[in-house]
């Protein structure tokens, strides 16, 4: 016996329809890196992609992992914790960077994904935000990070742009006042950021129609409708 269609409200061409009117505010981006070294070019690299989004117009924070315990090591309401989570929150699209070790993103970077929980409440902090990912490579140029970061992305709801950035030998890329060199590389990170914005621009008035599912709908359904006969017994 084959599934009856949903039911649904509102056609979604009629949903889509529907105006909305474009925010005003400078698009909010959160950028993260996963490196606590004193130079750590991942952070070097997402100075660099701040700087660029500062210039496309947009309002800029970087994370600083550095003293953000291990994840479950330390109660929520730890500062590092609640920073993160309080800018997570805040942002529209946000940038990753990780460098690459032993051919995967570091730790520092993952703990920092795995204290963002996928709801906070009935607020899903990351679902619905813009995404651009990024590595640094102490050797030859490698991508294992970013389609490892892609993964994770989707994992956690977010919509990817298709647009990457992946720096060899970061340590020839900056000068001695720790900015990038004009290079191939550079112009790739220049088109990565305008990028961003773009969809940033293009998606995040769009959030809720965009992540609307049906299954999630008819679940909130089926609890609501329980609690009531629960209420009524």
């Amino acid at each position: 016996m084959s599934a009856e269609l949903p039911n649904l409200e509102n056609d979604l061409i009629g949903q889509f329809s529907c105006r909305i009117e474009p925010s005003r505010h400078q698009p909010r981006i959160l950028l993260l890196h996963g490196s606590t070294r004193e130079r750590s070019f991942s952070r070097l690299l997402v100075e660099e992609a701040a700087r660029l989004l500062q210039h496309f117009g947009a309002e800029t924070r970087i994370f600083d992992p550095s003293g953000l315990p291990l994840p479950d090591d330390a109660p929520v309401e730890h500062p590092k914790v609640q920073e993160l989570r309080d800018l997570v929150l805040w942002s529209e699209g946000q940038v990753w960077c990780s460098p690459e070790r032993h051919g995967a993103m570091s730790a520092v970077f993952k703990a920092q994904i795995d204290w963002i929980p996928l709801a906070l409440g009935a607020v899903r902090p990351s679902q619905g935000k813009t995404l651009a990912v990024m590595q640094v490579c102490g050797g030859s140029q490698s991508f294992n990070v970013v389609n490892q970061l892609r993964v994770l992305g989707r994992w956690m709801r977010m919509f990817t742009i298709p647009n990457q950035s992946s720096v060899p030998k970061a340590y020839l890329e900056f000068d001695g006042d720790d900015r990038m060199k004009p290079s191939a590389y550079y112009d790739r990170v220049v088109d990565v950021m305008e990028e961003l914005m773009r969809f940033t621009l293009l998606l995040r008035d769009q959030q809720a129609f965009l992540v609307d599912r049906y299954s999630e709908r008819k679940e909130t359904a089926e609890q609501l409708a329980a609690r009531v006969n629960q209420r009524s017994i």
